[in-house]
């Protein structure tokens, strides 16, 4: 995620193309000793069959050739690809070519004569954008290829695959499920998800949030009521159990749910039936009920906040979400798909975030979750951000709320997994793109137990 050193950019080539013989060589040379991997052309024709949409490479192009100038070939190569950053080399009376050229979509332009360093800085940048544009075309290809679950919980972190595992598991059964997560983490998705895969996904899935519940109103929500049964009670109203009754029920946050709603759905849990209020003629139901909390039932339970008998009626299965810092591997993965979800709601191009933007991503402690993040990457696409996201960050604890070494661990395994899918888990190319040698990559896949297998 951090901009590579010279050492490293042998992962993208720069493609250089250049008439004059002597000026071609000593170029080439120049780049070659900053550590760019260089192929060097003399005309178009000759570079014309290396251009192909996403190579991992970038064009240095004087504008001056023969048969076809630079700045017309940039028209061509934009037709290809026009993501293939250019940058155009133009002698002192072309100033003005060079920069309508930019407007035409070139990269840079870099005046004759030029010094060693200004070219570097421009083709280093240039390769950083290159990275970057072909980092995230490769997310938006997974993300396209994946479907049913993998498209709903996404992420390739082990937390998340035992989570789809889980859900997977247990979608097919009748059994009720307790998820456990923090705020944001996408408890009530995991809810839809068990809905969607078993066969009650024709019926209802009935959602209900418990902290959002008036006391007084609680047993009506729930059971429903018969008309006349209290002064407002001007019709029939059917509950939430009835109406979820062949599909699954939603209890959201119900660690605070008041005590005497507790008894009431203990009862209906118990016996499968309910009672409308004004009635006394039990109603069964056939419904999952699958409930959830950010706060440990079973520690409230013993601390006389939370029903023990309720507790143990519905925690029969357990689904545990964990925070996005502890699965920050599947940041560009997610970024990116709430990016483009963005856009398309807010009919904008999708943006691609610079290398600082990612290690902010990256360094960030979430505590919103998820959904933080998918609030960031509206603020992203509708372009409310500057180059940097520090400023979402609300107080150094919150940044930082682990020990260096586990951010460090958290962010090399990163960076390693995003290189392994970009190389279809190819190791030696792996580490070649990272600048390690193979026995260290090795050693650091055993010791993050991560299998290279699994991107093929």
């Amino acid at each position: 995620m951090t901009p590579p050193p010279a050492n490293e950019a042998s992962a993208i080539r720069v493609l250089l193309v250049e008439d004059d013989d002597d000026v071609r060589l000593s170029t080439a040379q120049m780049l070659g000793l900053a550590g760019f991997e260089v192929e060097a052309f003399a005309s178009v024709e000759r570079v014309r069959p290396h251009i192909a949409f996403g190579v991992p490479a970038v064009v240095v192009c004087d504008v001056r050739l023969p048969r076809m100038s630079g700045t017309e070939w940039l028209v061509e190569v934009r037709g290809i690809d026009p993501e293939l950053p250019v940058i155009l080399v133009t002698g002192h009376g072309h100033i003005a070519m060079a920069v309508a050229a930019m407007r035409d979509g070139a990269y840079d332009f870099i005046e004759k004569p030029f010094t060693t360093e200004r070219l570097v800085a421009i083709v280093r940048h240039a390769i950083e954008r290159r990275q970057l544009a072909l980092q995230v075309r490769s997310l938006r290809e997974a993300l396209d290829n994946w479907n049913g679950i993998q498209s709903v919980l996404i992420g390739r972190s082990a937390q998340m695959q035992r989570v789809r595992r889980n859900v997977m598991t247990l979608a097919g059964t009748s059994a009720d499920v307790l998820i456990y997560g923090e705020t944001g983490t996408g408890k009530e998705m995991v809810a839809r998800c068990l809905h969607d895969h078993s066969e009650r996904r024709r019926e209802h899935f009935v959602p209900l949030n418990c902290g959002g519940l008036p006391e007084a109103l609680a047993e009506s929500e729930l059971f429903g009521h018969e008309a006349g049964a209290f002064t407002s009670a001007n019709r029939t109203r059917v509950g939430k159990f009835e109406y979820a009754s062949g599909g699954t029920l939603f209890l959201d946050e119900i660690e605070s749910m008041p005590m005497a709603v507790q008894i009431k759905l203990l009862r209906a849990l118990q016996e499968r039936s309910i009672e409308r209020i004004g009635s006394n003629k039990p109603i069964p139901f056939d419904c999952r009920v699958v409930a959830a909390s950010k706060e440990d039932l079973k520690a409230l339970s013993d601390r006389q906040k939370f029903r023990a008998d309720l507790y143990y009626r519905i925690g029969v299965a357990f689904i545990e979400l964990p925070p996005l810092r502890e699965r920050r591997e599947d940041l560009p993965l997610l970024f990116e798909h709430f990016t483009l979800q963005a856009a398309k709601k807010y009919d904008r191009p999708a943006p691609v975030p610079s290398h600082a933007q990612l290690a902010d991503l990256m360094a960030y402690a979430w505590p919103g979750n998820v959904r933080e993040l998918r609030n960031v990457a509206d603020r992203f696409v509708l372009g409310l951000l500057g180059e940097r996201l520090t400023l979402l960050r609300a107080s150094d604890e919150e940044v930082l709320p682990q020990a260096l070494p586990q951010q460090v661990e958290a962010f090399e395994r990163a960076v390693i997994v995003e290189a392994l899918r970009q190389h279809q888990g190819d190791q030696p190319a792996t580490a070649g793109a990272l600048g390690i040698a193979r026995q260290t990559l090795f050693d650091k896949l055993r010791k993050l137990g991560i299998a290279a297998e699994e991107f093929k």
